[in-house]
């Protein structure tokens, strides 16, 4: 649960591209906040067919397509069909010297504080929980989620449900807390007053950012960015967008959609580095795909090439 709903399932959009008996494959989630749809982002990926079926490159489907979960499928569809292909593997095609593990957040649904402390109880091993907010009693959750995890690293996601008067109020109060990153406070395309603010916590763009054309206005506003490659369009959008807000001095966080391991996979290349990771997807699922990417706790193992790349 967020500030802005509750979700029991997960429905996500699977592309497979194959060449000469070679299959790449990847998992995108459509963004409701965004008005996408699964229907709307099946007719976008059948409308690619043309195009893909003509061979076109990652770099010219940037153009051919906007940003959003069917470009996202078609594109890390194209990056493991071409790691299946050369032998060369997704990270190193991106140019990363090596693929290691990381260490991601792990999300507590938005809900009372005594529920939040008995979820962070459960999860008070895990090094960094990831608390959603945005209702009345947000300083008690805080409150009741540390009190019960003192020793995890805490992140507040408000999924744009603060008015700029509450984060006032609320951000010295969470960084006595010794929170890190309030996520998305303000309403995206109304969070001009961020400019001039300074914030006791760091403030991370969600939804005021999907791709490089948001990062101008961002960079005024917040010193994080969370890159999602349902929002960004694909890996190589997401990786060019990485880079040039590295190039800004901003923060990065590779985030996600709730969607299974083959979703997480690609991200695990933008995650490489990043200052903030929440790929727990699969962990809120009830079942994820097999075969899937290996959690040890919070620490996500890199993919099997029989998953991705």
């Amino acid at each position: 649960m967020i500030a802005r709903g509750a979700k029991t399932e997960a429905h996500v959009l699977m592309v497979e591209v194959e060449q000469a008996g070679t299959v790449g494959r990847a998992e995108a989630m459509p963004y409701p906040r965004f008005g996408e749809t699964m229907a709307q982002s099946m007719a976008l990926a059948e409308s690619a067919r043309p195009a893909v079926e003509a061979g076109i490159s990652r770099a010219d489907l940037q153009g051919v397509m906007l940003a959003g979960a069917a470009r996202n499928a078609i594109d890390c569809a194209l990056w493991d069909l071409d790691a299946k292909l050369t032998g060369e593997p997704a990270w190193q095609a991106a140019g990363k010297a090596r693929l290691d593990p990381v260490k991601t957040c792990y999300t507590l649904s938005l809900d009372t504080p005594e529920a939040m402390a008995e979820a962070a109880r459960a999860a008070a091993g895990r090094p960094m929980l990831k608390l959603k907010i945005g209702a009345a009693g947000d300083l008690d959750r805080v409150e009741a989620v540390r009190n019960a995890a003192p020793k995890a690293r805490l992140v507040v996601d408000a999924n744009e449900g603060l008015r700029f008067e509450d984060l006032k109020r609320l951000a010295p109060e969470f960084a006595r807390l010794g929170v890190m990153l309030i996520e998305q406070p303000l309403k995206a395309g109304e969070d001009e007053a961020l400019e001039g603010y300074e914030s006791p916590v760091m403030l991370c763009a969600d939804e005021s950012l999907r791709t490089r054309m948001e990062l101008d206005a961002c960079a005024r506003r917040y010193g994080c960015i969370n890159v999602k490659l349902d929002k960004a369009g694909g890996l190589t959008e997401a990786l060019a967008l990485t880079a040039e807000a590295r190039a800004r001095g901003l923060a990065v966080m590779a985030g996600c959609m709730v969607a299974t391991s083959l979703a997480m996979a690609p991200a695990m290349i933008i995650a490489q580095g990043a200052d903030f990771v929440d790929l727990d997807g699969p962990l809120l699922l009830a079942r994820d795909r097999e075969p899937g990417l290996v959690f040890e706790g919070s620490m996500i193992r890199p993919p099997r090439r029989e998953l991705w790349g």
